[in-house]
């Protein structure tokens, strides 16, 4: 039985579920699904998906089940709930794939005790939103087996148009976190900034006009790490710290001269006033990076010939 064939288990209806499990029958998948409320089912239902009243009653029908969820608690539950869950009606060599933004911590435990009943279980996270699921272009960040993500892509390519294996269990919920705890780290910094150039005197939408065309406007959010951060490299300098150190500093003062708080960016000031005590003046600006990863005990240095090709091929 080829997989385009085979039936598929989809748990979660919800805002983004629903789209997904719209998508799979679009690509031809024959579904059995569950939600907490029948009713989440109704267009699937009509569209030839079988009803399955527990999550054990889906495992039981399908080879391949994704999951859709808020986060942790909730997957937990439906995976390994000793009466309904998943883990009661999992054939040996079935396939679940975890689509929810979850906890390391926590896919690992799923993973443990579905391997011991000889499933094999993957954190297959998403990033793009709602409208990404309804159009299917969004990224999907997966862990785990490798050789069973290989088998069984052809699911996830069915959901979006960049899935990509990451590494062992666990691996695409770290990406996912990390991606998302910096775009919002990301714009609160910039509503830091940009509320004091408004309060400053500027028009909203043309400092939003000026700004989104400068340097970084210009810049996808994290090609720049390729610069200097991920090939360990501050020499020869871009533009040096001690002249990004005056800009940020006066930044610090716009917001002080006109009342606004900018907690975020005097962080930054100070972070380059300890790379400045270093001895790191005449190195490139971002020379600063260097301390966060001196606390967190890394050391990041990759080929800057990878890191061009991957940049050159996208």
């Amino acid at each position: 039985m080829t997989e385009s064939k085979s039936k598929v288990g989809f748990i979660g209806l919800g805002l983004m579920g629903s789209s997904f499990a719209k998508n799979l029958q679009k690509a031809g998948h024959s579904l059995v699904v569950n939600d907490l409320r029948r009713e989440a089912a109704a267009d699937h239902l009509v569209a030839g998906a079988v009803w399955a009243d527990t999550p054990k009653a889906v495992a039981e029908a399908a080879d391949v089940v994704l999951v859709s969820l808020p986060g942790p608690p909730e997957v937990e539950a439906v995976a390994l709930n000793p009466t309904t869950g998943l883990i009661t009606g999992l054939k040996p060599g079935s396939v679940v794939f975890d689509l929810s933004t979850n906890s390391p911590v926590s896919v690992r435990k799923v993973q443990a005790a579905l391997a011991e009943a000889g499933v094999q279980f993957l954190d297959a996270p998403v990033s793009g939103g709602p409208k990404g699921a309804v159009s299917g272009k969004l990224a999907i960040w997966v862990g785990g087996d490798e050789t069973t993500f290989d088998a069984h892509r052809a699911v996830l390519d069915a959901l979006g148009d960049q899935v990509r294996y990451i590494g062992p269990i666990g691996a695409g919920s770290v990406a996912k976190l990390v991606h998302n705890s910096v775009g919002y780290a990301v714009q609160m910094s910039l509503t830091e900034a940009f509320t004091a150039g408004v309060k400053a005197g500027v028009p909203p939408t043309a400092l939003w006009q000026a700004i989104r065309q400068g340097t970084r406007g210009r810049q996808r959010t994290f090609d720049g790490l390729a610069e200097q951060f991920l090939v360990d490299s501050y020499d020869p300098p871009s533009f040096q710290l001690r002249l990004a150190h005056k800009d940020v500093s006066l930044a610090c003062q716009l917001g002080r001269d006109v009342g606004v708080p900018m907690r975020m960016i005097n962080l930054v000031q100070e972070e380059m006033t300890e790379a400045r005590n270093r001895g790191w003046d005449a190195l490139d600006s971002r020379v600063f990076l260097k301390l966060q990863a001196e606390r967190a005990g890394v050391e990041i240095r990759e080929d800057p010939a990878a890191l061009k090709a991957i940049l050159d091929s996208e």
